[in-house]
């Protein structure tokens, strides 16, 4: 008898055919088809099934490819020259506004400044990969750890299961590992696909995506934001456009914040334990249930995406996840006060596009969409809000350039407990003059 992966005991005198496909009639081709339209690296998982494979890594093209078919499901539309003449404008006004609005200094209007929502796909996807690969690294390492401290000897197998031996544990990792390396890519493509039709422009995830940073706007997706508001065009355009630049300017004078968040993410990565158990009772009582089916790749997917296969959670991703929560949302604080002191009064609706924007925020943040979707992270709007608010009295109290200035280092950021009293957090900051 045969398990899915083909490791079993070999019994010669079991020679009359049986069929021990576990998939039914579908021949092997149509399920291979099949799991690769899910995003299943099979070259890579036949390599880890000979074990000849390496540690599983996301794939920039089956992440590209995934995000791509479910971009053309949704539609696009090419950028006219009308609207590239529209955008530019914007950010020209955009970009001088903000000028006073903080000591980072322009980048200035590129010359590609209005993108499709394909172009987003294909500028973002190695910023997209880079912040995913720890997570596969430490999926990786976990499912290893806990198949040498979990996984019976083989003595005791033996005993178990006369005949039976058991692959190298470096194999089975090596499989485990590229069917949630794929998973994930195929998951990481959805989402991507999915944000490219709602992102107004290259930096409206708030996460510095491309390198060098880089500025533009998606007329399509910025006509849908403005959809329904009662408020002309113009003024829909210059705000994302403030927010986009004020993102850029943030993005592009503080490149510790990069390898900030990849090292939280890195955290969280090495923090993740696997209890196979736990797993398998979740897995008996789904398909006890109906709500799971081995042989179906589209249950599998769903399986491992909608968290059955999660991994438990331990203190240090609860510390990881924290920390990217906060500096997620005194990133997105920063750019709606910054924003808001660059329109002024010039901006008449200024008021209600900051309160849809916080609004869309709340409901579906691109942001939060893909961490929410990886790895359980939802940034609380609440705690937007008070990092706004912070970043408001800072400017009031001290200075644009004082507030701006505790961007240079991580260990200059408040932390959460310091977001209630911005007055009591200055003063730790400032040093007595005798000293």
């Amino acid at each position: 008898m045969s398990n899915g992966f083909g490791f079993g005991p070999n019994d010669p005198e079991e020679n009359e055919p049986k069929n021990i496909n576990p998939f039914g009639n579908m021949q092997f081709n149509e399920i291979f088809k099949q799991f690769s339209g899910l995003g299943l690296d099979i070259q890579s998982l036949m390599a880890s099934l000979t074990g000849q494979g390496n540690v599983a890594r996301l794939s920039k093209d089956v992440i590209r490819d995934i995000s791509r078919k479910f971009l053309a499901a949704q539609g696009e539309r090419p950028v006219g020259v009308s609207e590239l003449n529209e955008i530019r404008e914007a950010l020209a006004i955009a970009d001088l506004w903000m000028d006073g609005a903080t000591t980072f200094p322009s980048l200035g209007i590129p010359e590609n400044c209005a993108m499709g929502r394909r172009e987003w796909i294909d500028s973002s996807i190695a910023g997209w990969q880079e912040i995913a690969t720890p997570l596969i690294e430490g999926m990786s390492s976990g499912i290893s750890n806990a198949l040498s401290s979990q996984m019976p000897s083989q003595e005791e197998l033996s005993q178990a299961m006369p005949g039976f031996t058991m692959p190298p544990i470096g194999n089975i990792a090596s499989i485990m590992s590229t069917l949630m390396g794929s998973m994930i890519s195929s998951q990481l493509g959805q989402t991507i696909g999915s944000l490219a039709t709602s992102v107004t422009g290259a930096n409206d995830v708030s996460l510095p995506l491309t390198n060098p940073i880089r500025m533009y706007l998606i007329p399509e997706n910025v006509e849908r934001w403005g959809e329904g508001l009662d408020i002309p065009a113009q003024e829909v355009r210059i705000y994302l456009a403030l927010r986009e630049i004020a993102a850029a300017r943030l993005f592009a004078h503080t490149p510790w914040l990069s390898s900030y968040l990849r090292n939280a993410i890195e955290m969280y990565g090495k923090g993740i334990r696997i209890d196979f158990s736990a797993m398998q009772r979740q897995a008996e009582d789904a398909m006890n249930s109906g709500d799971f089916d081995p042989t179906n790749p589209s249950s599998l997917q769903n399986a491992l995406t909608g968290g059955m296969f999660t991994p438990e959670e331990s203190d240090v991703q609860r510390n990881a996840l924290a920390k990217l929560e906060m500096v997620l949302a005194l990133i997105d604080g920063w750019i709606d006060q910054v924003v808001v002191d660059a329109a002024g009064n010039r901006l008449p609706s200024i008021i209600k596009l900051r309160e849809t924007q916080s609004r869309r925020r709340a409901t579906k943040s691109p942001t939060q969409q893909l961490f929410a979707s990886l790895i359980g992270l939802e940034v609380s709007p609440r705690t937007a809000r008070e990092c706004a608010g912070f970043w408001r009295t800072i400017g009031e109290t001290q200075s644009e350039t004082h507030r701006d200035k505790l961007w240079e280092d991580a260990v200059l950021l408040p932390r959460e407990e310091d977001l209630a009293d911005p007055l009591k957090f200055l003063k730790s900051t400032i040093v007595p003059d005798d000293l």
